[in-house]
């Protein structure tokens, strides 16, 4: 089994090469706010090591409520009502089609769609959620997960279900929900312990990270043949690297 650790973005003083140095995967978060240039996302791929893995946060303008759209210069983007929030519209999957692309010149392993809180479970959003999946499921390329926020966590079956139809893998942070997917892959994201979906102040004590070698044992147990471990809080490329010498310690890496 194959554990990958990392942190949702370049968290590392020194840049990208320091952050080589360090880490073999990341999950690249700038392209939440906006693409970068396929020649730019071309170099990211040049410079990484051979063995390093990129996974990749989609697109805000596919997943988030026009009205949230951050760091975005929207102006020039018309039609706005026909996107996010996994529409199944012309707009939204044109959206996908420039991801998808930065995904292949990165190599991408994995790209990985929140949704937002406000995006909850209902009949409606259920079925948009597994029409939106099943309309990109021909992608042979990379995996797709899937991190639902807000009243999802209330609807486990409902989740499973979703991801069992489409074949997606379920992203969670395994402090708050364990991951409901069949999938061989396993996709954590560590978003700090308390609060309500995050607490990015947060710094993991040892017994947390103890805590996760052990679900980490059980998703091995499971079935689950590769892992990426994404830290997201302040603290991420401190806590990212106490947890891979955690790992070397343990004889999992």
């Amino acid at each position: 089994m194959a554990v990958r650790v990392g942190c949702c973005g370049w968290a590392v003083k020194g840049g990208k090469r320091a952050y080589f140095q360090k880490f073999d995967s990341i999950e690249i978060q700038s392209t939440f706010y906006r693409l970068p240039r396929l020649s730019t996302a071309r170099k990211w791929r040049e410079d990484a090591p051979e063995n390093f893995e990129f996974c990749v946060k989609a697109w805000q303008i596919i997943t988030h409520d026009p009205r949230h759209w951050r760091r975005l210069d929207s102006s020039k983007i018309r039609n706005q009502d026909r996107y996010g929030l996994l529409k199944v519209t012309k707009e939204n999957l044109g959206a996908w089609k420039e991801m998808k692309d930065i995904c292949l010149e990165l190599g991408a392993r994995v790209c990985l769609f929140q949704t937002p809180p406000s995006f909850g479970f209902s009949r409606e959003n259920y079925s948009r959620v597994l029409e939106f999946f099943s309309s990109i499921g021909d992608n042979r390329d990379f995996h797709i997960a899937w991190e639902p926020r807000g009243s999802w966590r209330n609807h486990p079956r409902e989740i499973r279900e979703i991801c069992d139809s489409t074949g997606i893998i379920h992203a969670s942070d395994p402090f708050r929900i364990e991951p409901l997917d069949e999938s061989e892959i396993g996709y954590l994201r560590l978003h700090g312990i308390g609060g309500r979906e995050v607490n990015y102040s947060y710094e993991y004590k040892d017994e947390d990270l103890e805590k996760l070698l052990d679900f980490i044992r059980s998703l091995r147990e499971s079935g689950k043949s590769r892992i990426y471990v994404f830290f997201n809080n302040m603290s991420m490329a401190r806590d990212a690297e106490r947890f891979k010498s955690l790992l070397r310690e343990k004889f999992l890496e």
